[in-house]
């Protein structure tokens, strides 16, 4: 993805004294966004997440009094109610995302990635905040998996809300693959790599876009500038080959199969979204379909 800087005093004006909520706060995405926002002038971050141990770590590594580590379960209506209440901008990250995982548990996942994100939005029917940002990934597009279904779900609503609920702009952020990202295929390697195992690959012609995570908190917050009526704001990633990234690290390879509905090579927009999506030097964005 081709990165533009952000216009920072855009930002500064935007963030001053504003409370932020982070749902999944404690998560890859939601630690990193924390710690980038805390570089400005912020009133207060809300880090709400449903992992103990991981709200502990992150608050103490942070030590700043803006932060407030909130534990909850975003299937808890009367507890995000609390975690909305007086909040400005609201960024979604919360959900079940291994998709071995969620194949496996799709009750649960469907209350968490489809039942989760209702909540927020009825709250914020309540409670108006300014901004409402939905992280999303590359799996909805022609979504073979439960997530990605799931997450498709999760942007069709957000998509809803955008002209339908007035007192607050909506968008999602659809993003590829982040290479520091826990759980997913770099730290499966390196944990193979340090037992002297061979690397898995479902399959040698598997293709995925990856970006690094500063590249990913730098697109959410050009989009943060851009939020009106549940948008969608797709990078423009660079597509990589698994068995190169896999040689990288070690020639020692072992071909597993693909998983359930795991795609040969994913993509980051459809046709029929780029008839609907104005289309940027480092992006697309996915008009409302409403």
């Amino acid at each position: 993805m081709k990165k533009e800087n952000i216009n920072n005093s855009q930002l500064k004006k935007l963030l001053k004294n504003k409370v932020i909520l982070i749902t999944g706060g404690a998560g890859s995405i939601g630690s990193s966004l924390t710690k980038n926002l805390l570089d400005y002038p912020v009133k207060s971050i809300r880090v709400f997440d449903i992992n103990e141990h991981a709200l502990f770590k992150l608050n103490h590594s942070l030590d700043d009094s803006r932060l407030e580590p909130l534990f909850g379960d975003i299937l808890d209506k009367d507890r995000i109610e609390l975690a909305i209440l007086g909040a400005d901008i609201i960024i979604h990250t919360a959900a079940l995302k291994n998709i071995e995982i969620t194949e496996y548990n799709p009750i649960e996942t469907i209350n968490v990635n489809v039942n989760g994100t209702i909540n927020l939005i009825k709250s914020i029917i309540q409670n108006k905040p300014k901004i409402f940002i939905n992280i999303s990934t590359d799996k909805v597009a022609e979504s073979s998996t439960l997530y990605g279904a799931t997450k498709q779900l999760g942007e069709r609503l957000t998509n809803w809300a955008g002209p339908h609920i007035l007192t607050t702009k909506f968008a999602t952020v659809r993003l590829g693959n982040i290479i520091e990202t826990r759980g997913n295929v770099f730290e499966v390697w390196n944990e193979q790599l340090e037992k002297k195992q061979p690397l898995t690959i479902t399959d040698t012609k598997m293709k995925r876009y990856f970006f690094h995570m500063d590249e990913a908190i730098n697109f959410i917050f050009q989009c943060m500038l851009q939020v009106n009526r549940g948008e969608i704001f797709v990078p423009k990633m660079k597509l990589y080959s698994i068995t190169d990234l896999a040689s990288k690290i070690s020639k020692n390879h072992k071909i597993i199969g693909p998983r359930q509905g795991e795609k040969l090579q994913e993509i980051l927009i459809t046709e029929e979204e780029k008839k609907i999506s104005k289309e940027k030097e480092n992006m697309w964005v996915i008009q409302n379909y409403s």
